[in-house]
Parts: C-alpha cells; structure tokens; sequence
C-alpha cells in the first residue's frame, strides 16, 4: 500500500471514528453562550481601556475547559491590544479554513444610552449592549460552536483557524500581524455581513460579503497667522475649513456597480415594499436611471452600495478661547468603491474642496484595496444548505459591505474571504457604533445552529 493510500485510509477512519454518542443540542449550549456573551459585553474592550487581552485569556480559558490543548491556543500581544489564536487540529492535508471576528468595539458612554451599554440587558425581545450586534455575539457563538464540536470528538477534514483581532474598529494592527501569518489558507469566513429582514420582520435575504469597500481617512488641514480675538482678520483658518467641509457635504461621487451589488440590489428589491423595493428593481436594470439611483442613496442603509462616499466624522481648531484661530483639522472618513484608488478619491476631494489653503494628506493606517472574492461552490452550499433549514427558500446572494471589516487584509494578502454573519436584522435597526445598540434574542440560537452547519458541512 502506497504512503498516500495509508494515509487516505486513516484520515477515513480518524473521521468515522469521531463520530460523537452525545451530541450537544443547541439548547443545551445556549446557556454556556450566554454566560460567555455576557462576560463579553462586560469586558469594556474599546479603544485605550487595555481590555480586549483581558476577554482573550477569558476566551482561552473557556476553550481550554472544551478540550484545546494550551498549545493550540495562542494570544499575540500587539500594543494595548492582542489578536487570539485557536488551531482545531484537522486529519487532512487540504490548506486550513480561516475563522474571523474581532473581540473589540467602538466606545460607549454611559450618559447617553437608555440602558448600560456594558451590561448585557434582555429586553422587549432583543438583547442590548456594546458589542451584540458587532460583533460579539457573532464571535461567543462561533467559540461556542468549536467547543460544542470540540466535546463531541468532531475531527476536520480541514484544519479549523480562529483569528480574532483585537482593533478591528481602529487600527488593525493586530489584523495586519494576522493577516501575515496566516496567509497560507484555502479560505477565511468573517463574521460580517448578514441577513436581512423586512419591515414585517419575516426573512427577505442573505448576503455573502464577497467584497468590501476600500477605508480611507484623510485630513484636511488649514493654518493662518492667529492672533489676537479683539482684531479678526479674513484669513481665519475655521472660516476657511468650514468652507471646504461645505463643499464636500454637496458633493455626490459618481454612481457605480459591479456584478455583485447588481445581484444583491434585485433580490432585495423584489422583497422591499413601497418606491424603495421599485427603485432597486429599476436601478439593478438600468443602472443608467438616475432617479432610481437617488431613490436608492436617500437611504442610509443603501447609500454605500451605489458609489464611493466621504463624510467628515471629527473637528479639532483653535488654541485659546480669545485667540484667532492658527490651525483647524478634520478628518473625512472616505469608504471607497472597488475600482477607486486612494489616490483618485484624495485628488477629487482637493478638485472639490478647490483652495489651496486647505492640504489634504492620507492619515495612516495605510489604506489597502480589496479584490473581490468569487464565492465556490462548496461555500455557498454550505452556507445555503444550512440557513435553508431555519429559513426555507431564503435567496442567498453575494454581497458588498460599504464598510470595512478583517477581511480587507486578508484579501490584500491573497486570501479568498467571506462574509457570513449568522444573524439577521431589519435595515437601520440594529444601531451597530451607535447609540442603544440591539439584537433580536432569537438571533442567538439561530447562530449557534449557523456556525454548527457551516461548519460541520465545510470540513466533514
């Protein structure tokens, strides 16, 4: 028998061998999820609080109780922050599946939400806090999951990679520390994305992120002599950026389209009532109708999937409340269209803006560009297959996400990646970054059986 041959059969055999007698049902892991989910939401892991290596030890430790050697467990220190590492050792010898999500969030202040945003608070049929709508609910039930399968003596045909980064939402450094370590792989599944819900609240559609909008964020800067507040002068660098911030907020960049959001666009048409489900329909057509175009960015939901867009998000001028301004700064946060390049953007923002006095520069980090990734096969199977068996018939469609997630940089590094958030949510409803921030409570058991499907069909 030849070496392969040997090895084929073992692999068979590890494999049928690994069958478990006590299978978990998602019932019975949807306390322990929740457990895990509310120390997540407590753990405050935004930017400068230095807590996001206190939740991976916290996750570490959990595994670990599943049956992960401490050897497969890794947490990588980078700055304040840190990226977890999880090898779920495999039988074959096909390239790993990369599991993405990011343990981070944006910050929250107390004051200004209804309920604490660092308490996980059931409510009224949704779970509210930091973080359970992007994306911790997303990661404690993709941990849950490889513990479930950990316990049942599961066996991977493929090696199983966790990469959780720990500053998706600001720097990606510990993304961009990954992303070269792990580039060697047949696939990378994010936690991104999602499915969608109708006003009715009955399922409309399912995206797979197949690509992603370029980040970018430029600074415009404006100096002036300053001087004394009792003598004003016309050369006031305030005066001067508030002009150029005008003429940005006027400016619409050119539509666009591309394959995947045409697709995307005519599913959720034809399942969105009312002059907006119209529009998309017209407009995934005849992306030539202007009127179904401006239909369709007069929603903030939608806005992203037609064109490149820049908005400024920050001001900072002025040294003394009684002195002329010598400096004023603001950032524009730009998410750029696959096709744009950064360089294009930064010169229509200076044509726009069209003043000398104000400079525009590239803030770091770095901006990268992200391929596409066309879906295989055996992805939109899986993901199809097991969604189907929550939700027959769903459409399941390939999709563009107008922000920006993990999996920008492992696509820049060669890496085919996907979105695919097991949760669903109404347009606008889930307040991700934003105040009051929510999650339907039955979201939670229909990602748990996501995770466990996809899985399972993707590395049996």
């Amino acid at each position: 028998m030849s070496r392969f041959l040997l090895r084929s059969c073992l692999a068979t055999a590890l494999a049928t061998s690994a069958v478990s007698v006590s299978a978990e049902t998602t019932a019975q892991a949807l306390p322990e999820t929740m457990q895990m989910l509310q120390q997540a939401i407590e753990t405050t892991t935004f930017e400068g609080n230095g807590q996001v290596p206190v939740l991976a030890r916290y996750l570490a430790t959990r595994l670990e109780s599943a049956g992960f050697a401490a050897t497969d467990i890794q947490i990588i220190p980078v700055g304040e922050t840190a990226a977890l590492v999880v090898h779920y050792r495999g039988n074959g010898y096909a390239k790993p599946i990369l599991l993405s999500g990011h343990m981070d969030v944006v910050a929250a202040h107390r004051a200004d939400w209804v309920r604490d945003p660092f308490k996980l608070i059931q409510q009224n049929g949704y779970l509210y806090g930091r973080g359970t709508a992007d994306m911790k609910t997303s990661l404690v039930t993709l941990v849950e999951t490889l513990m479930r399968l950990k316990r049942e003596g599961f066996v991977p045909s493929h090696e199983l990679i966790l990469v959780a980064s720990g500053d998706e939402e600001t720097e990606m450094a510990t993304t961009r520390e990954l992303a070269k370590r792990y580039h060697d792989a047949a696939f990378l599944l994010n936690g991104d994305s999602g499915g969608t819900y109708g006003a009715d609240g009955k399922p409309v559609v399912y995206e797979i992120q197949a690509a992603e909008k370029a980040y970018a964020d430029f600074q415009l800067t404006v100096t002036s002599p300053g001087g004394h507040s009792s003598k004003p002068t016309p050369d006031n660098a305030i005066y001067t950026l508030a002009s150029a911030l005008k003429q940005i907020q006027g400016y619409a960049f050119p539509v666009q389209t591309n394959s995947i959001t045409l697709a995307s666009l005519q599913t959720l048409g034809a399942h969105t009532p009312g002059p907006l489900g119209q529009a998309m329909q017209q407009f995934s057509a005849h992306p030539d109708d202007a009127q179904a175009a401006a239909a369709i960015s007069a929603d903030p939901a939608y806005v992203g999937q037609l064109r490149t867009t820049c908005v400024a998000t920050m001001l900072s001028a002025g040294h003394a409340l009684n002195a002329l301004p010598q400096r004023a700064t603001a950032n524009i946060n730009c998410r750029i269209f696959p096709g744009d390049s950064i360089a294009s953007v930064q010169q229509t923002l200076a044509k726009v803006i069209n003043d000398a006095k104000v400079s525009i520069s590239v803030q770091p980090p770095t901006p990268v560009e992200s391929p596409a990734s066309p879906i295989p096969t055996n992805v939109m199977a899986a993901v199809t297959e097991t969604l189907h068996q929550r939700f027959p018939g769903l459409e399941v469609v390939p999709g563009m996400d107008a922000g920006a997630s993990d999996s920008m940089y492992f696509r820049n590094a060669g890496v085919p990646s996907y979105g695919v958030n097991p949760m669903f949510a109404k347009p606008n409803d889930s307040f991700a970054h934003g105040l009051n921030e929510k999650l339907r409570s039955s979201e939670v058991e229909g990602a748990l059986d996501f995770w466990y499907g996809v899985l399972t069909r993707l590395a049996k």
